[in-house]
């Protein structure tokens, strides 16, 4: 066998890998009864990037992303990972493909403190069978290497969580996500009823993912938090896709033209 031909073509398969999207769709449907929540969805997200997803209230974007995340599956159409098509009966099915979801509601207990937040139902443990037992020591020293390390934030790890604010609450359950190793992280408003500060710290982290390797996926409603965050934008308007764009070619006025009549205003 010629090695030369072998590690040409190997060359050129691991190309074509790198250039595949880390998520594309293809003519995706979703019926819920006689409501069509979404219409012949085909989008790409390419990988390392944060790409947002807006609309007004009822256009599909938390559909869509239930969809990504398994919690719906798709009347119609298909999803492709990293090249190859999948199909999620759940959420732990997306998990294991790499899917992580952060939703609006965080479902942070605020009784307990940062560390047992992030690995609730997934500690670290040792023994073996009925005297398995958590690794409180490993549990903390993990906890450390997400926050302190991925994160790069200064959290008190044995702090219970009710005394963070929204912008750190944020971050713990972005840390929570972290656990699960994940290629990529969707976050459901990720900003919402933040203050200014909070908003930064989130935008600043989220960038921080994305320059470490993960591709991001943001819902939100805030055309403000797209044009300072996102490096691609999807516009959905009564179930479909209208537009995907760069924030950098577009402004206050254009994205919420889209939002609000699903086409340019070209007067």
């Amino acid at each position: 066998m010629n090695n030369e031909n072998v590690t040409t073509e190997t060359a050129t398969d691991e190309s074509e890998r790198q250039t595949d999207p880390k998520i594309r769709t293809e003519s995706v449907r979703k019926v819920f009864g006689r409501i069509i929540a979404l219409e012949d969805i085909s989008l790409t997200i390419e990988p390392q990037q944060i790409f947002a997803l807006i609309g007004d209230n009822g256009a599909g974007k938390s559909t869509l992303m239930n969809v990504l995340s398994g919690v719906h599956d798709p009347t119609k159409g298909r999803i492709y990972y990293d090249g190859e098509p999948v199909s999620f009966d759940n959420p732990s099915d997306a998990r294991e493909r790499g899917i992580e979801t952060v939703y609006q509601d965080l479902a942070l207990m605020n009784d307990l403190d940062v560390a047992t937040n992030i690995f609730m139902g997934s500690f670290p443990t040792r023994g073996v069978g009925p005297f398995e037992i958590i690794d409180w020591n490993r549990t903390y020293e993990r906890a450390s290497d997400i926050v302190h390390g991925q994160l790069g934030r200064d959290l008190n790890l044995e702090t219970e969580v009710e005394f963070f604010s929204g912008g750190e609450r944020q971050l713990i359950a972005i840390a929570r996500a972290l656990a699960f190793d994940p290629e990529v992280i969707i976050l459901d408003e990720p900003t919402s009823a933040l203050s200014v500060d909070a908003t930064n710290l989130v935008h600043e982290t989220l960038r921080r993912l994305r320059d470490e390797g993960h591709t991001i996926v943001i819902v939100s409603h805030s055309i403000e938090d797209v044009l300072e965050l996102a490096d691609t934008v999807a516009v959905l308007y009564q179930g479909r896709l209208v537009e995907v764009t760069s924030p950098a070619e577009e402004n206050l006025q254009s994205l919420t033209d889209l939002i609000v009549t699903g086409q340019r205003n070209d007067g």
